[in-house]
C-alpha cells in the first residue's frame, strides 16, 4: 500500500534520493524518544523501499524509553500491554545523508503511530509538542523558537574509575589545559572539527548559525536559527545533538550532552529562545504593545517554571548543574543578564525575544520547548504578571520552592494541575513513572566513593 498520511515521506522521495544518490547502502530509520535519543533500526538500501510505502515497525514503548532504550512499563506501556508494536512513518523532508558515517548511508526521522489506524501515540513528545503548539495557535499565538546546545568533547577511552576525560582538540591533537570562553583562537584550534560540524549540518539541512568555545574546558555551544515550524525547530534540536556525536566519533573522539560531566567545570545546558509573530511574520514583542506582552509571557513561565523541572532537568545529573554559575535556581528574569532563568538579551523590533535559560543540555528539546510554551500561552492566556526585572547578579540562594533533586521534581511535574492543563497528563505521569525507574536503575549499585564516605 502506499502511505497517506500528513507529514509522511512519499515512495516518490525515496525514489527521487536514490537516484541522486546510487551509492546509498543503508539507511537509519528512527524516532526521537523522550531523552531526545534516537532509536530505531538501519535498513539496507534494498528494503528502505518499504519505509516509504509501509513505514517499519518497531516496539511502541520507544517513544517512553529509559536513557538506555529499556522500559519501566510507565501507565503499563512496554509490559503490562504485551510490548506491541508500532508503525514508525517516514516524515517527508527529513531523508538526508549521513556525511560521517564510514559506510554511504542515509537516516531518515519518523513518527510512531498505532498498527492499522495510523493514530498519534498520545505518549509520542513530538504529539506532547505539537499539542502545545495547537493550543498556542488556538488561542492567536504563533511562537518562533530557537535552540543553543552546550556540549563538551571528550576522550573515547574513560579512566580506570569510568570518570570521562576532556579529549584532545580534534585536528589539533592537544588536550586542552584552560578554559577558553568566547576565545577565537580555541575556535580556530577546533576548527576541524566545527567545520566539519558546519559541512555536515549543510549537508543535511539544520540550520547552523554559529559556535563558540564557552566556559568549560573542551566545552562548546552551537546555535541553531530561528524557525516558525515549532516542531521542527524543536526536531533540529535534537538531530543536532546526533549530529554533533557522530562527527566527533568520526574524528576519533566523543560529545556528551550530559548536564554536568566533570564537577569543577561548567554544566551544559539547552537554552530556548522565544518570540511571538503575528499573521504578517512581524515579532509582536517588538511592535506597540510589545512590553506588555513580553512580561505576560515570562509571568507565565515563571509560574510553570518549578513545575516543569521535572522536563527541564529529567535525570540525576541534571541537578548537579545547578550547582554550577549562570545556572538560574529562582523565578528572576533581567535585561541583558545571563544570571537570570529568563533573559531579554539587547535585541529590539524584530530580534526582540526571551532566553528560556533552565533545561540541561541532556532534557528532551521536543518536551524543553513544549514546557516553554506552555508557559507562554499560560501567562498570555491569563494575563499574568511578571516580577520586576533585577539588575546585576542574582543571587545564587536558591528559591524555597526549587526541587530539591530528581525525584522531587519529577513529582511536582507529575502532580502538576497548572502544567496538566498544558500537556497530556497521561504523559507526566507516565514520564515521571520512566525517570524513576531509569534513576532507580541508576542507584541500585553502590558507588565507589560511597566507600570513602561510609565503610
Amino acid at each position: 500500500m502506499t502511505l497517506k498520511y500528513p507529514e509522511v515521506a512519499a515512495p516518490t522521495e525515496w525514489q527521487s534520493f536514490l537516484a541522486a544518490n546510487p551509492d546509498i547502502r543503508g539507511v537509519d530509520a528512527f524516532i526521537v524518544d523522550a531523552n531526545g535519543n534516537c532509536l530505531g533500526k538501519r535498513l539496507s538500501a534494498e528494503d528502505a523501499g518499504k519505509l516509504f510505502e509501509e513505514g517499519i515497525q518497531f516496539s511502541a514503548c520507544a517513544p517512553i524509553a529509559d536513557c538506555r532504550g529499556l522500559g519501566h512499563d510507565p501507565a503499563g506501556i512496554g509490559a503490562s500491554d504485551g510490548d506491541p508494536d508500532g508503525a514508525a512513518l517516514p516524515i517527508t523532508g527529513t531523508l538526508t545523508r549521513v556525511p560521517w558515517a564510514s559506510t554511504p548511508i542515509a537516516q531518515v526521522m519518523c513518527m510512531m503511530r498505532e498498527i492499522g489506524s495510523l493514530e498519534p501515540l498520545w505518549f509520542d513528545p513530538r504529539e506532547v509538542l505539537r499539542s502545545v503548539v495547537a493550543q498556542c495557535r488556538q488561542a492567536g499565538i504563533h511562537p518562533v523558537i530557537a535552540c543553543e546546545l552546550e556540549f563538551y568533547l571528550v576522550d573515547r577511552q574513560r579512566g580506570a574509575d569510568g570518570r570521562m576525560r576532556v579529549a584532545a582538540t580534534p585536528g589539533h591533537g592537544v588536550v586542552p589545559r584552560r578554559a577558553a570562553n568566547l576565545s577565537v583562537a580555541a575556535v580556530e584550534e577546533s576548527a576541524a572539527f566545527l567545520n566539519r560540524v558546519t559541512e555536515a549540518a549543510q549537508a543535511q539541512g539544520l540550520p547552523v548559525s554559529g559556535a563558540m568555545a564557552e566556559y568549560g574546558i573542551g566545552q562548546y555551544e552551537i546555535n541553531l536559527r530561528h524557525g516558525s515550524d515549532v516542531l521542527k525547530a524543536a526536531d533540529h534540536g535534537a538531530l543536532l545533538r546526533r549530529l554533533v556525536r557522530g562527527v566527533a566519533q568520526s574524528m576519533g573522539v566523543d560529545a556528551t550532552f550530559m548536564a554536568k560531566p566533570f564537577s569543577a567545570q561548567p554544566g551544559s545546558g539547552l537554552h530556548v529562545h522565544v518570540s511571538i509573530v503575528d499573521e504578517h511574520g512581524a515579532n509582536r514583542f517588538g511592535g506597540e504593545g510589545g512590553e506588555a506582552l513580553l512580561k505576560h509571557a515570562i509571568a507565565g513561565m515563571q509560574d510553570l517554571m518549578f513545575d516543569s523541572m521535572g522536563l527541564f532537568a529529567p535525570t540525576f545529573n541534571s541537578h548537579r548543574r545547578y550547582l554550577g554559575p549562570f545556572v538560574p535556581t529562582t523565578r528572576h528574569w533581567a535585561h541583558n543578564n545571563r544570571s537570570v532563568a529568563f533573559r531579554v538579551p539587547a535585541a529590539l523590533g524584530a530580534g526582540r525575544r526571551v532566553e528560556h535559560r533552565t533545561a540541561g543540555a541532556d532534557a528532551s528539546p521536543h518536551l524543553v520547548v513544549a514546557a516553554v510554551l506552555a508557559g507562554v500561552l499560560h501567562g498570555i492566556r491569563n494575563g499574568l504578571k511578571a516580577s520586576e526585572p533585577v539588575t546585576g547578579r542574582v543571587n545564587t540562594a536558591r528559591d524555597p520552592e526549587f526541587p530539591d533533586g530528581v525525584v522531587s521534581a519529577l513529582e511536582r511535574t507529575r502532580h502538576s494541575k497548572k502544567l496538566g492543563s498544558y500537556i497530556d497528563p497521561r504523559f507526566l505521569a507516565a514520564f515521571a513513572e520512566m525517570k524513576r525507574g531509569e534513576y532507580g536503575a541508576l542507584i541500585d549499585e553502590v558507588f565507589a566513593r560511597e566507600h570513602d564516605f561510609y565503610a
